[in-house]
């Protein structure tokens, strides 16, 4: 289904070479100009200019070849699809936040992929922007992600609802209050997720509805894992602001202390994306029944 000539427009914007493309599809280098001067004809555009460096895209020639990546990303999908259907697996390609990955998110796709008989689970750990893209080019089947909505492009349903908290060292001076304020937050060492993520996004915006910014605040490290921001909580390094789910099992053994902001309502959801024609409505349904089963199990 997918042309010679499509995969030879991929292979050129890889290599930037004629040469290079040709050994790549085992062609010979006349057939991959050929193919490339009969794509130009047929949308009307030219694709490649020539540089010192090599071959390079057009404008129109880097949307033809976002096309094309999908359209190859597409053609393998529909072939693992009728691979499933006649052998009968489910492979789903599930694509998770750091923050979900930090909380029940992956012992609920395990327990998922234990329980239902067929059923395998790749997991990629992503940005949420860089999800919503792979989700948009099929690359992703799911993708779970926290915030506060998901883009009208895709579908969702909400697993869980979550708040942001101001997480504490039980050695910290900070340890026997109920709650923190703002200005006893600018006192302290923050260390915080980086500002690309979502749970750094809606903080930020938080204090920007207050009227406030986060260069008012003493930011002494940003760490894209929460793992590791966790443990130097934990040994009193700082203090941090992070989903309340990603900690509960630290909170409970007393490792760490979450503590409200005041002023702030940081609620965000838990859900599920997906894309509007997904059909296994099925695999929804037994996520969302074991997140659920799976919270309950740590109330």
């Amino acid at each position: 289904m997918i042309s010679t000539r499509t995969k030879t427009l991929i292979a050129v914007a890889d290599t930037k070479n004629f040469t290079q493309a040709a050994n790549k599809l085992s062609l010979t280098q006349p057939a991959v100009s050929h193919h490339i001067s009969q794509l130009e004809d047929e949308l009307g555009v030219s694709l490649f200019v020539r540089k010192k460096t090599g071959l390079e895209l057009t404008p129109e020639g880097e949307a033809a070849v976002r096309c094309a990546r999908r359209m190859n990303v597409l053609y393998n999908k529909l072939r693992k699809e009728l691979v499933d259907i006649e052998q009968q697996p489910t492979k789903l390609c599930v694509g998770i936040t750091h923050t979900a990955e930090s909380n029940l998110t992956t012992e609920v796709l395990a327990r998922c992929s234990s329980q239902s008989s067929g059923l395998s689970i790749m997991v990629f750990t992503d940005t949420i922007n860089n999800l919503y893209r792979r989700l948009e080019n099929y690359e992703l089947d799911l993708a779970i992600v926290e915030g506060t909505g998901c883009p009208d492009t895709f579908s969702s349903i909400v697993l869980n609802t979550d708040f942001l908290v101001s997480v504490i060292s039980r050695e910290s001076h900070l340890a026997g209050k109920a709650m923190i304020t703002l200005e006893e937050l600018k006192r302290e060492p923050l260390i915080l997720r980086l500002p690309t993520s979502a749970t750094r996004i809606q903080f930020d915006a938080e204090l920007r509805n207050l009227h406030d910014s986060p260069d008012n605040y003493n930011i002494i490290l940003e760490v894209d894992n929460i793992a590791t921001i966790k443990d130097l909580v934990r040994k009193n390094l700082g203090i941090s602001v992070l989903p309340q789910s990603a900690c509960q099992k630290e909170i409970r053994k007393g490792n760490l202390i979450a503590l409200p902001i005041e002023n702030l309502s940081m609620v965000r959801e838990t859900r599920i994306a997906y894309n509007k024609d997904f059909s296994r409505m099925d695999v929804l349904q037994t996520i969302t029944a074991t997140y659920r089963e799976t919270v309950g199990m740590y109330q």
